[in-house]
C-alpha cells in the first residue's frame, strides 16, 4: 500500500515538474512543445531584434541567440519531436547571430516549416528562407537593405571589402534557401525610391512569394498542414 502511494506521488511530481518546464520555456523563451497533438510539434518564436555579441537595453523586445542555438541542437536530437514550426516577427538585429541560427535550422534533418507574421526586417529574411518551407501572412512583409553598422566606423577601404563580403554571405544563403534570383534581390537591396533615410524596399506578403522569396501565402493552419504533410510523408530523422 505504501509502494503504490510514493509511486502515486513520484508520479505526480513528475508531471508537476513537467507542466514547470513547459510554462518556463514558454514564457522565458517563446518556446512551447505540443503534446496533445497530431504530431509531436515544437514551436519556436523569433521576435524583435536578434540579440548577438553584445546585451541590448531592457526596453528592446529580444531573441537571444545563446538561447536559441542549444533548443535548436535539442530538438534535432530530439527522437519525439517530430517536427518545428518557427514563427517570426523580427526587426533585425546582429547579422551574424542571425546568420548562424539560419545557418543550424538549414542544416538539420527535422522537418522544418517558417511563418512570417508582421515582418521580417534585414537579418529576419535568411532567417525566413532557411526553413525546408517557408509561409508569410497576407499582411505581413520582408525588409531587405545592405547589411548596416552601428557605432563608430573606418572610412577605409577595409571597411567596404568587409561589408561587401558580409552581404554577399546574406545573399549566397537566401538565394541557396529559396527561388528569388541574385539579380532581384540586389535590385531590392539598392533601390533608393521607397525607404525614407534608408536604401531598400519593403515587399508584401504575396509579392514575396511572386518573385520566389517565400514560398507560399497562407496562416498558421496552413504552416501546420504543411508540416504535418512533410512528417508523414516520411521526411524523417534517423533513417
Amino acid at each position: 500500500m505504501n509502494n503504490n502511494n510514493s509511486d502515486n506521488n513520484t508520479a505526480e511530481k513528475d508531471e508537476t515538474e513537467k507542466r514547470l518546464d513547459e510554462a518556463e520555456l514558454a514564457e522565458k523563451l517563446g518556446q512551447s512543445v505540443s503534446q496533445n497533438a497530431k504530431h509531436l510539434i515544437h514551436c519556436l518564436t523569433i521576435i524583435g531584434q536578434i540579440e548577438g555579441h553584445y546585451v541590448l537595453s531592457e526596453q528592446n523586445k529580444t531573441t537571444k541567440y545563446e538561447h536559441i542555438i542549444p533548443a535548436l541542437v535539442a530538438i534535432e536530437q530530439d527522437r519525439s519531436v517530430e517536427g518545428l514550426m518557427i514563427i517570426l516577427n523580427t526587426v533585425g538585429g546582429d547579422v551574424e547571430a542571425g546568420l548562424a541560427i539560419a545557418e543550424l535550422i538549414a542544416g538539420m534533418k527535422t522537418p522544418t516549416v517558417s511563418l512570417v507574421v508582421g515582418g521580417g526586417h534585414s537579418i529576419g529574411v535568411p532567417l525566413a528562407v532557411s526553413a525546408k518551407t517557408s509561409f508569410i501572412v497576407p499582411s505581413a512583409s520582408m525588409t531587405i537593405h545592405p547589411v548596416r553598422m552601428n557605432g563608430t566606423v573606418l572610412g577605409v577601404p577595409q571597411t567596404l571589402s568587409y561589408f561587401d563580403k558580409m552581404q554577399d554571405r546574406i545573399l549566397n544563403f537566401v538565394t541557396n534557401n529559396s527561388n528569388v534570383r541574385e539579380e532581384e534581390m540586389r535590385r531590392l537591396m539598392m533601390n533608393t525610391q521607397e525607404l525614407v533615410l534608408d536604401v531598400g524596399s519593403i515587399v508584401e506578403g504575396e509579392k514575396a512569394v511572386e518573385i520566389g522569396l517565400i514560398d507560399h501565402i497562407g496562416g498558421l493552419s496552413d504552416a501546420m498542414e504543411c508540416l504535418y504533410e512533410m512528417i508523414e510523408n516520411g521526411e524523417k530523422r534517423y533513417e
